[in-house]
């Protein structure tokens, strides 16, 4: 990868975590698009995943007070358990499928009816979730939009939803990289010094937006979030419409 490229890379990187640190996503689901413009598909999760770690780790840290830690166990219940099957198929999307998935997930929860509300607090929703994310997370590269409607249900202020759910992209990436390091049918090759820097980008930028998360309500949170998903998945769905569209 050329010089110029990578300081783009980092910067990227810096940003995207800069806007993950304040709003618990979409930094994600940013970094993940140019991932995959810029290199394959498994070789762009497995970055994607050491990044991301570093990121809601320190997150994590930074909020530690306000993590839920029963919805946390059970989500990590259903990564567990979607894993496990994936790893018994092994399948990785081509790339403009996993653009589409990504893009048009978000529109979905929102279509779902009313007496299938998120709970944050109902175990067994918590399992379900945690299936569906862990699954959205091995065929697109992230869940974010999944698991924030499933937190954004509750009632939780923007402290504990930044909190709790970092706590579960932690372990989520972790399998993840696990996944496309040696489960998967196609494994990618992970450059440790563009990781290394993607951890430092990271960490800085979580660090950054601490006081601007400080300064938002909680109305401001919800309503920002909410037009981030909305901008970022839509250009998703023209950008993977596209890559299928002139595909030979």
């Amino acid at each position: 990868m050329a010089p110029l490229t990578i300081l783009l890379l980092c910067l990227v990187m810096l940003g995207t975590s800069f806007l993950s640190g304040i709003f618990g996503m979409a930094g994600g689901l940013v970094l993940i698009g140019v991932l995959l413009a810029l290199m394959p598909l498994p070789e762009a999760m497995a970055l994607h995943a050491v990044t991301q770690m570093a990121s809601n780790g320190w997150r994590g840290v930074l909020w530690r007070r306000h993590i839920l830690w029963r919805p946390l166990l059970a989500i990590g219940a259903g990564f567990g358990l979607a894993l496990l099957l994936w790893s018994l198929v092994g399948w990785v999307p081509d790339k403009p499928l996993a653009l589409l998935a990504l893009g048009i997930t978000p529109f979905l929860v929102r279509l779902m009816p009313a007496r299938l509300a998120p709970d944050p607090h109902n175990p067994a929703q918590g399992l379900a979730y945690g299936m569906v994310a862990m699954s959205l997370m091995l065929l697109t590269g992230v869940s974010g939009p999944l698991i924030d409607r499933f937190f954004l249900g509750g009632g939780l202020d923007r402290r504990q939803i930044v909190a709790t759910k970092a706590a579960g992209q932690v372990l989520g990436h972790a399998l993840k990289l696990a996944y496309f390091s040696g489960l998967a049918g196609q494994t990618g090759d992970l450059d440790w010094r563009l990781a290394l820097m993607g951890v430092a980008c990271s960490m800085l930028g979580t660090t950054l937006a601490r006081r601007v998360l400080e300064a938002m309500t909680d109305t401001q949170y919800r309503s920002w979030t909410d037009r981030l998903i909305g901008a970022v998945s839509g250009t998703y769905i023209l950008y993977g419409g596209y890559l299928l569209a002139v595909a030979p």
